[in-house]
């Protein structure tokens, strides 16, 4: 299997399932949060994070081009920053039906960009992140974006069974 054909495949699926997780919730559910602990985000701000958190950062790897300060400028902003930012102060979806255009943007964005990438490219074209300096190839930085989404259906899949939701394993990892 080639760079392509995994990151391809990788994406379908990760997107597949984050999309049916969004469509278990009505949009009552978008201002719920675990109680326990602090610094939750509201499901609307994950379905908001989850619809910019693979494809916009995958552009921003192939390309260059990102929708968040140079990299320099986040290094000397370091120390002024809160990072990550409060709960409180992430914005937020305002219904479904605008977190699955999000998700199905990103999409777009993830295998536009993934088609314009060589194979070599994705073998060989070594890139830092604005949070991590140390470059490494391409082809796994854009495994780690859809890792991110990965890690953000999990957590949405755990927010809906803690809304008592009849979600089961099958609703992550079933066809």
């Amino acid at each position: 299997m080639n760079w392509k054909e995994l990151l391809e495949t990788q994406l379908e699926s990760a997107f597949k399932v984050a999309e049916r997780l969004v469509r278990l919730l009505d949009e009552k559910d978008l201002a719920w949060k675990p109680t326990d602990g602090s610094n939750w985000m509201t499901t609307g701000q994950l379905l908001l994070h989850m619809g910019k958190s693979c494809g916009v950062p995958i552009k921003g790897f192939a390309t260059g081009d990102w929708d968040m300060p140079a990299h320099s400028e986040m290094d000397e902003k370091k120390a002024e920053r809160k990072m990550p930012p409060p709960a409180e102060e992430l914005k937020s979806v305002s219904t479904i039906e605008e977190a699955l255009k999000l998700l199905t943007l990103d999409k777009a964005i993830a295998f536009e960009t993934l088609n314009h990438c060589s194979e070599e490219e994705l073998e060989s074209k070594r890139t830092p992140a604005p949070w991590d300096p140390t470059p490494i190839n391409l082809g796994l930085r854009i495994l780690q974006m859809i890792d991110h989404l990965n890690q953000h259906k999990a957590q949405l899949f755990y927010y809906l069974k803690l809304q008592g939701k009849p979600v089961n394993t099958f609703h992550l990892y079933g066809k």
